[in-house]
């Protein structure tokens, strides 16, 4: 059924513009839903069989070019040097998109710098082999979601560092939780997984991976093959790393019980294993900690596990950045820097705070903006900062960093002061007061000002987001299963009760529904939390969550309309 309307599309589709990607969204979404019921049943013929109805299918291909084409990437070109940027040039890649002709040219090697002053290696494709690898992607993403790792976050849909950073809450926070934390690093991941490991666990078109992983790249216009890894910088290397790393979790419960919770209907066997180890897995993309209750345990005991783990994938943990470390000293992790602190009574408080490492690094890159901006009109100046500080105070806004935001702000603003005086060198400080800083809400010197159509310009004060604790996402959830979309439902309410552009969208859907229920038809509370969100269209039929997809339930109709099921 698939087939044939795919084919339909082709015939009807004459050019980019006329594509229907309501319904490709819909289509390749239906097969997503169908690949991860196979993996979940083990049915891993049916699984291949889908994964080839996908990778042949009209709409996921003009799905994939789409994808290459607006991303960020969508200017970068590979050897070729050719840009897609013509609709007419989109619509002839997917016409072209054939797997018995198709074959990838080496990849472009560039090096971007890291933080520690080294370099990184990075792979880009030409446009023609990223639509390939978001083609195929799209196939292989539902079978990695569901055999994934519970507690990995890198990389993932619907999962993000805020997760990541709960998950460690979660893990080391009670006063009777684990006291030492193995901070793990993988040496060069992406470069050195073995390519015989791939071809035999990854679930995918074998043909087209092994071309893929063989590719080789191009630097300095010398050709050098690739006999281990996957390119960083590929559309589908996140997904092929994950999939490598997938089974750590697993392992660790074997030999530590590491991912069970001590409460619970849990076997007692069990529970006396956890309590013994404290043994518990966080990981982003290559980056991980395990906690343990001594020193001992997770350098004789885990750290060789791991090892082991890792040489049958072709990797080996970093000597230099893989340590132990105890809570009482601290860790950072994802831009975070977790301690626990000693109370009296026996008792101890963990707090996570923005890492200095990474306030330096925040306050270092603004500091530079402002220099460059120089002659820079106040508006402009304020327009270009802005998105920069709300972005950087929006990530850290879930642990304890009020200090910390009011700090910066401080200090963003001794580097305004320094740029005011440096254009008006001759002139007083109340009169570069008066010109650049004026009370605003309460704020007596707020770096603003008044605009050519009279509107006033703010700078935007980090310390002005509210501390709001992150809801940990549910570890089982899978984006593709019907059984968790009540769970993402109830999850979206929940954001959007939080944000004040979510505020909105909830009081304009209580309107349009003169304020009633259409589940029950009794009135909903006009004040506080307005109710719940339900999709019309299904989130797993490419429902998008706007306001013409949403209606605004009780909380007990959306629970009992699940369990009966909707008669919207």
């Amino acid at each position: 059924m698939t087939v044939s309307k795919d084919i339909g599309a082709v015939s009807t589709a004459k050019g980019w513009d006329s594509i229907d990607w309501k319904m490709a969204e819909k289509e390749v979404m239906k097969l997503q839903v169908r690949i991860a019921k196979a993996v979940k049943q083990e049915r891993w013929n049916k699984v291949k069989s889908l994964q080839w109805l996908l990778t042949h299918s009209f709409h996921a291909k003009c799905l994939a070019v789409r994808t290459v084409t607006t991303n960020r990437g969508k200017n970068t070109p590979g050897i070729d040097g050719v840009v897609l940027k013509k609709n007419s040039q989109k619509y002839q890649m997917v016409q072209r998109m054939n797997r018995r002709t198709y074959k990838p040219l080496p990849l472009r090697r560039i090096h971007i710098p890291k933080t520690n002053g080294k370099t990184r290696p990075l792979g880009i494709p030409v446009m023609n082999d990223r639509a390939w690898q978001a083609l195929h992607g799209q196939a292989l993403l539902p079978v990695a979601e569901t055999v994934a790792d519970n507690y990995s976050y890198g990389f993932r849909p619907q999962r993000s560092t805020a997760d990541a950073i709960e998950r460690i809450f979660s893990c080391t926070a009670r006063h009777f939780d684990p006291k030492w934390v193995l901070e793990g690093d993988i040496k060069g991941c992406f470069d050195n997984i073995s390519h015989h490991w791939m071809m035999e666990h990854v679930i995918t078109d074998k043909r087209i991976l092994e071309k893929w992983l063989k590719v080789g790249f191009m630097e300095k216009g010398e050709f050098f093959p690739t006999d281990a890894g996957t390119p960083q910088g590929g559309l589908i290397s996140p997904c092929l790393s994950n999939i490598t790393l997938d089974g750590m979790e697993a392992l660790l419960d074997r030999e530590f019980g590491s991912s069970r919770n001590i409460c619970g209907r849990v076997p007692y066997q069990a529970r006396k294993l956890v309590e013994k180890n404290g043994v518990k897995l966080c990981r982003f993309a290559d980056d991980f900690i395990v906690t343990g209750t001594s020193k001992e345990l997770l350098r004789d005991q885990v750290k060789p596990v791991l090892e082991k783990f890792m040489q049958e994938r072709g990797l080996e943990l970093s000597q230099d950045k893989t340590k132990i470390t105890p809570l009482d000293k601290g860790f950072d992790f994802l831009g975070q820097h977790v301690r626990k602190y000693e109370l009296r009574n026996r008792k101890s408080k963990l707090l996570i705070k923005p890492s200095r490492k990474s306030v330096q690094n925040f306050l270092g890159e603004v500091r530079r903006m402002i220099k460059v901006m120089a002659t820079w009109k106040q508006e402009n100046v304020i327009a270009r900062l802005n998105p920069i500080i709300r972005g950087w105070a929006n990530y850290h806004r879930h642990v304890v960093s009020k200090e910390v935001l009011s700090q910066v702000d401080y200090k963003i603003w001794i580097a305004l002061w320094r740029w005011a005086k440096r254009r008006h060198p001759n002139k007083g400080r109340k009169w570069i007061s008066r010109k650049y800083f004026r009370p605003v809400k309460g704020f007596q010197r707020a770096f603003s000002c008044t605009q050519k159509d009279q509107k006033l310009v703010t700078l935007f004060r980090a310390s002005s987001i509210p501390i709001v604790r992150h809801p940990q996402i549910r570890p089982e959830s899978n984006p593709f299963d019907p059984d968790h979309e009540a769970y993402y439902e109830m999850r979206l309410s929940k954001k959007l009760h939080k944000s004040f552009a979510g505020r909105n969208t909830l009081k304009a859907l209580w309107t349009n529904q003169k304020g009633k229920c259409p589940e029950c038809g009794e009135a909903l509370p006009s004040k506080g939390p307005k109710g719940y969100i339900k999709y019309i269209q299904s989130r797993l039929k490419a429902g998008k969550a706007n306001i013409h997809n949403l209606v605004l339930l009780h909380e007990q109709c959306h629970a009992e309309g699940y369990r009966l099921g909707f008669q919207l």
